[in-house]
């Protein structure tokens, strides 16, 4: 079984394609909806078994791709015949390159195709490292696309709704642009061919088999990118495609030798979900011999396999077929395994950041226990879901791709585990700092029967340069304060800047403890951190504070058109520039960089995703805290 991957924007007709190419030889294919929509559907063409998987598109879904690209032999980019379009395939063909995966690019829609093929290819090449290069060309009658030419065998094909296309004469106006765009292809596969640049040098026509030689090792080699042309909804050039894959896709072996796994890889897990009743469900394809229940994949035992085909339960799978691991929670998404242990995916095959941050809850107290358990286990099947917890308020705080993906989660934890929740934005992270140096003196006595409390300190609280955060230290001389206690009243200081008198964590500041006062009898470490922490109240309130607020150090990954107008966005959620340089590691992206105040990071990424069509994204670090100067953002 060899298998693709068929990516690309939304709306670009994925799932129409995948469809068509499954469904070519009339057999109802098995097809299986896992986590996210995301989908692998199982089929034959001219007797050998293929699996398509078909990943959603959107910025939401990009965080699923990574896995299921590790676990294909090739990827077709399905992209829309618009030059204007050609942006928003520029975070797949990015993926593409990272991964070396073969890849074809199938222009859709071609039928309703309004500018020239080779532009909508000149802009899509922008975006990547690899030449793109046309298979075919458009047969035209007038302004109407009416079938294609391979440039190849110099065929022509015409279109014919819902049926395979039918071989015609090449159009003798046709023959100038076939003969233009037949050259480009053969100079591009010369540089990959010493026989062919020679052939060419020398005015010589080459064999056609030749040339379809050349064209399997440059794309198994990732050398080019192939473009083909069709239109999945009517099925026109959809036989032509998957022909080229039956010819041209490589095996597993190939795929072992991408990855740059030993001898003793078994399986690579590149899908998830929950199901109920069966729990966590790991979608695997089997790299080597010996994948079937009972036997040790990952360190344990397999508890059991299910075919593609839902609930259908296989005794084992041979190398290159999928299945789905049940009872085996120790198989993870996202991971090579072997018979004794596993380890990640590249870090290309990773997730991105998340965009959107939210404190989640139940909508019952009763179901706090049940939630924590369902989150867990969500995370483990979904690579863009990050879980952590908010200690300002109690909460489960989640970390996701984007609104859709919110969506998303809230149904499957409604669907999957009968749990309604409610979510809430994260406030802000503020903190305060003190104003001014001050010295306290305080005194802890109490007396109510029995042992009494006692503890006398006093301390110096001051002021540190930002970032510094907290240092405690003592100068006591004499044993004023036995050294045993010293401790406590450090404790005690940490306690009282957990909260100031604005209500935020306390930042960079220091605290000396320079004398005081014990009882032999009165003094206890409770006592002495009472002490330290009321002193240190008492000093925060004497030295008045400031509330501030956290800047990110921010670096935006955006298509190149789009840098300019990151400028106005950044101005406009008071972020400061820093400034912005072509992508090294990426064609046709850049990297802009802005300092930002946190209270607007959701705001960026909401417009992030406007001004870029959904293309950009990006990360964040805490740099440094800075005074509040509005009011109002203090209290968000």
């Amino acid at each position: 079984m060899r298998a693709v991957i068929v990516i690309g924007p939304s709306q670009s007709g994925k799932t129409t394609l995948v469809a068509a190419l499954s469904g070519l030889e009339g057999a109802r294919p098995q097809s299986r909806a896992m986590m996210g929509d995301a989908r692998i559907t199982s089929f034959e063409f001219m007797g050998d078994r293929w699996a398509a998987m078909d990943i959603p598109g959107g910025q939401d879904n990009l965080s699923q791709l990574g896995p299921a690209l590790a676990a294909s032999d090739a990827a077709v980019l399905c992209a829309p015949a618009e030059v204007s379009a050609a942006v928003l395939s520029a975070p797949y063909l990015r993926l593409l390159e990272e991964s070396k995966i073969p890849t074809f690019l199938f222009i859709n829609r071609i039928d309703m195709a309004s500018d020239r093929v080779a532009d909508v290819v000149a802009s899509l090449q922008e975006y990547s490292e690899h030449g793109i290069v046309l298979r075919q060309v458009p047969m035209r009658s007038g302004e109407e696309i009416v079938g294609a030419i391979d440039l190849i065998s110099e065929r022509a094909w015409r279109y014919r709704e819902d049926d395979r296309s039918a071989l015609v004469e090449l159009p003798e106006n046709m023959l100038p642009r076939e003969q233009e765009a037949r050259a480009s292809l053969l100079e591009s596969l010369a540089d990959f061919d010493d026989a062919l640049l020679e052939q060419i040098i020398e005015d010589k026509s080459p064999v056609s088999e030749e040339v379809y030689n050349i064209a399997t090792r440059a794309l198994q080699h990732h050398d080019l990118i192939p473009a083909l042309l069709g239109s999945a909804s009517h099925g026109n050039g959809i036989l032509r495609l998957m022909k080229s894959l039956r010819h041209e896709v490589p095996g597993t072996d190939a795929l072992r030798e991408r990855l740059g796994l030993s001898s003793d890889a078994m399986a690579v897990s590149c899908m998830a979900d929950h199901v109920k009743h069966l729990g966590k469900s790991v979608l695997i394809r089997a790299l080597g011999d010996g994948i079937a229940p009972g036997n040790r994949l990952g360190g344990a035992t397999i508890g059991g396999l299910n075919g593609v085909k839902a609930n259908a339960a296989v005794p084992s799978i041979a190398p290159g077929e999928f299945a789905l691991t049940i009872k085996s929670d120790h198989i993870s998404l996202g991971h090579i395994y072997g018979a004794d242990g596993g380890k990640a995916l590249p870090d290309w095959a990773g997730t991105r950041p998340h965009a959107l941050r939210r404190l989640i809850q139940p909508a019952s107290e009763r179901d706090e226990s049940k939630l924590a358990s369902a989150l867990a286990h969500l995370v483990e099947i979904d690579p863009g879901l990050t879980l952590t917890h908010d200690e300002v308020t109690g909460l489960h705080e989640i970390g996701l791709q984007g609104p859709q993906h919110l969506r998303r989660l809230t149904d499957k934890l409604l669907e999957g585990f009968g749990l309604e929740v409610e979510c809430r934005e994260v406030p802000t992270a503020l903190r305060e700092t003190i104003q001014r140096n001050v010295n306290m003196h305080h005194r802890h006595r109490k007396q109510s029967g029995g042992a009494g409390q006692f503890a006398d300190v006093v301390i110096d609280v001051t002021k540190r340069p930002s970032g510094s955060g907290f240092e405690f230290n003592e100068t006591v001389k004499g044993g004023a304060v036995p050294r045993n206690y010293i401790p406590a009243v450090e404790t005690g200081a940490r306690d009282a800047l957990a909260c100031g008198p604005a209500g935020y964590p306390v930042v960079d500041i220091g605290v000396i403890l320079r004398d005081g006062k014990s009882h032999s009898v009165d003094s206890s470490d409770f006592a002495f951190r009472t002490a330290g922490q009321n002193a240190v109240k008492q000093a925060l309130s004497e030295a008045g504070t400031t509330v501030l607020q956290p800047i990110l150090n921010v670096e935006v990954h955006v298509p190149s058109i789009f840098a300019g107008d990151l400028v106005q966005l950044a101005s406009g959620l008071k972020g400061q520039v820093q400034g912005f340089e072509q992508d090294p590691s990426a064609a046709g992206w850049d990297i802009f960089r802005l300092w930002l105040p946190m209270a607007g990071q959701e705001e960026l990424s909401r417009n992030l995703s406007s001004v870029t069509r959904g293309t950009a994204w990006f990360t964040s670090a805490l740099d440094y805290y800075e005074e509040v100067r509005e009011p109002s953002v203090a209290h968000a």
